[in-house]
Formats: structure tokens, sequence, C-alpha cells
């Protein structure tokens, strides 16, 4: 039985002639549309999860650590006055593969206004900060204010700030309000407070809540002047053309090796190592999950197979009564098997790239229609309304904002190759089974 006459079977056994109903093409049917549903959450959740770890890991990266942190020691004569630390950070420009430095000192204090108190990160930084930086000028958007106004105060040395929004809702702060800072200082054994207010110039956000409600940008000579220093940490963050290249490594052990005695540093990778591993497990686990999904779907394929075998013994009897061979008729079933993960493939794969490329708006809907349903829910049960809260689907507190997609045709492929391999094995053993059908048997039964 050559293989054409093989082909030509499968087809007869996907599209059969005859008008007589199926159990087994309804079957077959159906694991098509199973295997085609499973998709669509697979490659939602891969767009969804490749797009969110990519942003967190862009803003994490660029806003926090840059690519290669250097963590100064804070008895280096260097770090006395804005001035010297400041050239210090510039002086690594001169190694090959660093492009650019940003000093900055890190000082944990408490910020308060009139209404409430919560600890922040006041980072000291140059007051062109969020013009020369390329990613802060990216990744940072203003809320409320201008970006110009702080960077036009901290160049005249005045006591200015940029807050976070997520911050500024915590402290039910606006540009214009004051923001004081609690440090602490040391006179004699004691720790006491020192408290310094600034103005709000601007209130910014990354999109990522996590980051804003922490940090308070102020320039760093005013710092120097007007913050307790007792317990402040000085790093560099030090840039380079790629944060992904293997010539990181590189850059990081000549750094090392020769500024061992005054700072330690550190790629991007190792300072956040925890988050990103996080990320990587989370993303893992989602995919696993929904991997487990389709090979579920994939074995109604293995029924179906059997259904229709059963469905066609009498036709696999006489075709081998007349040369069909045991191989021919196997291969016939394991086509149809694949032709039906292909079909649950060229299904699922449209409507879950549809689904995630509209997803922010899709979630926007959900959260409507729930929060419609939960309202009068509340409602009924005589919950007062102004007691209702909004449920969100997608809390931006723990999440972005806007949810990036990302989609790795790369990974989409994988998912098609794979979901038609999971048909294709789940109908070997039917398949294989049909072709050891005895026709003397089957016809001496019908």
């Amino acid at each position: 039985m050559i293989f054409r006459a093989s082909l030509k079977f499968a087809k007869s056994l996907i599209f059969p002639k005859t008008e007589k109903k199926s159990s087994a093409r309804r079957s077959l049917f159906g694991a098509l549309i199973c295997i085609g549903i499973s998709i669509v959450p697979l490659i939602v959740v891969m767009a969804i999860s490749n797009g969110m770890i990519e942003g967190m890991t862009e803003r994490i990266i660029g806003l926090s650590s840059s690519h290669i942190q250097a963590y100064v020691s804070p008895a280096i004569i260097e770090t006395e006055t804005a001035e010297l630390y400041t050239n210090y950070a510039n002086s690594f420009v001169k190694y090959d593969g660093i492009v650019n430095t940003y000093a900055e000192m890190d000082i944990n204090a408490l910020a308060a206004s009139s209404d409430y108190r919560t600890g922040a990160q006041v980072r000291a930084m140059d007051a062109d900060i969020f013009e020369k930086n390329t990613y802060f000028r990216s990744l940072f958007y203003e809320t409320e204010g201008n970006i110009e106004d702080y960077t036009e105060g901290a160049v005249n040395n005045e006591k200015v700030c940029a807050i976070g929004q997520k911050l500024a809702e915590i402290l039910n702060l606006h540009t214009g309000d004051s923001i004081r800072l609690i440090t602490t200082r040391k006179v004699g054994d004691r720790l006491v407070p020192k408290l310094t207010s600034f103005k709000v110039c601007v209130i910014i956000s990354s999109g990522y809540q996590e980051l804003d409600a922490l940090w308070v940008f102020v320039p760093i000579y005013v710092a120097y002047d007007c913050l307790s220093r007792t317990n402040a940490g000085y790093t560099i963050m030090l840039q380079t053309k790629n944060a992904y290249s293997p010539d990181l490594v590189r850059i990081q052990a000549k750094l090392q090796m020769e500024n061992s005695t005054e700072a330690n540093f550190y790629r991007w990778d190792q300072v956040h190592q925890n988050e990103f591993q996080n990320f990587s497990s989370t993303k893992v686990m989602l995919i696993f999950v929904m991997i487990l999904i389709v090979l579920v779907a994939s074995i109604n394929v293995s029924s179906a197979i059997v259904m229709l075998v059963m469905e066609r013994r009498k036709e696999i009897a006489i075709l081998k009564s007349i040369g069909a061979t045991p191989s021919g008729i196997t291969i016939s079933f394991l086509i149809t098997g694949m032709a039906c993960g292909t079909g649950g493939v060229l299904l699922g794969l449209p409507v879950g790239l549809l689904l995630s490329v509209n997803s922010n708006q899709l979630i926007i809907i959900v959260e409507k229609i729930v929060n419609f349903f939960a309202k009068y829910y509340f409602l009924l049960k005589g919950t007062p309304i102004d007691d209702i809260s909004t449920i969100r689907l997608m809390d931006p507190s723990y999440y972005l904002q806007n949810i990036p997609v990302t989609i790795s045709f790369g990974q989409v492929f994988l998912v098609a190759l794979l979901t038609v391999m999971l048909s294709l094995i789940v109908s070997i053993i039917p398949s294989a089974k049909a072709g050891k059908e005895k026709p003397l048997e089957i016809l001496r039964k019908s």
C-alpha cells in the first residue's frame, strides 16, 4: 500500500462522502474543538507573561540598578562632597564598554505629609537625570506637574523633589505641596531625627506601582547639604551598550579588578536575582499548566481514533483483502490524528493571538461586567453603596498598569508543533491496532 493510497484513505476518514451520521466523526470534530480551545489560553498566557516579565525587567534594570551597579565604600574621600562623588562616578566612562555613569546616594527615610507617614527611599541624583538617562526619559512619565520644573529647581540647588504616583496617593500630595523627609543623624552616641522639607515639583510614574511607592528623587547637591548622611548608601549606575550582552561579565570583572578597594561591582542579574527567578518560575509553572491542558485535550484524539477504527472495521477488512498493508492502514489513521491536531492549531492560534493583542481592552470589559453584578449583589445584601469597593482583576499594585503584550513567533511555532506531535503520539496505539485488524474475522462477523 503506497503512501498516496494511505493519504486517500485518511481523506475519506476525515471527509466521508456518505451522508450517514457518524459518531466517530463527531467525536473527531469534538477533539479538534477541544484542542483549539486549549491552545487559546496557552497563547494568551505566553504573550502576556512575556510582556509582563519584559516590562518589569526593563523598568527594574533601567530605573533601579542599570546594567552594572557599583556599591561604593562610604569611607573613601570621593564620597565627602557631591562634586567629588559625581566626578568619581564620571571617571568610569574611560572603561571600554561603559557608555554613561550616574552617581546616586540612597537614604532610607520617613516621608510625611499632613495626613500620613510612610517609609521611602530617597534617591539623590544629578539635577538633569530625567533628561540625560535614556531609561528615565522613556520609562517615567508625568502624572502631575512637569519634569522641567524639577530640573530647573534642581539646577538652582533648591529643595525640590520628584515623587512616585503611588507614594503621592498614600501621602495625599500634589504638585506644590511640601513633603517632609525625616532622616537620622548621630549626635554623640545617640541617633536623633532630622527633618527636611522639600517642594513636590512633579509626580511621576514608571507604570509599576511597586517602584512608584518607594522613590523620592532629590538633587544630589541639595541632599549633601540638607539631609543626614549617617546611614547613606553610595551607588553608581553604569550603563553599557547592551544589558544582555555576554561582554557584561568581562566589563564587570575588569571594573572589580581595578577598583576592588573602593567599590564592589554587580551585574543587574546579580542585584535582582530573586526577582527574576520569581518571574521565570511563575512563567514556567503557568505554561506547564497550560501544556497539561493541551495534553488532556489531545487525548480526546486517541478516543476519537478508537471510535473511528471501530466504525470503519469493515472498510479496513476490505482494503486488507485487496492488498492493503498493516503499515498503510496505520499511517492512514496517524494522518487522521495529525490532521485533527493541525485543525485544532489552525482554530486556536488565531483566536489566541487576537485575544492577546486585545487583552487590555478585554480585561476592562470583564472588570466592568464583574463590578456591575457585584454592585447589585452587595446592594441586595444591604451593603451601603459607599462601602462597595471596585474589583480589580489586574491590580496595578502588583502588576504593570497596562499589560504589555509580546508575541514570540518562535514560541508560537513551538506550541503548534508540540500540539501536532502530541496528537500524533496519542494516535499511535489505536492506529497500530487498526493496522493489526484481521480481515477474515471481521468479514465473518459482519
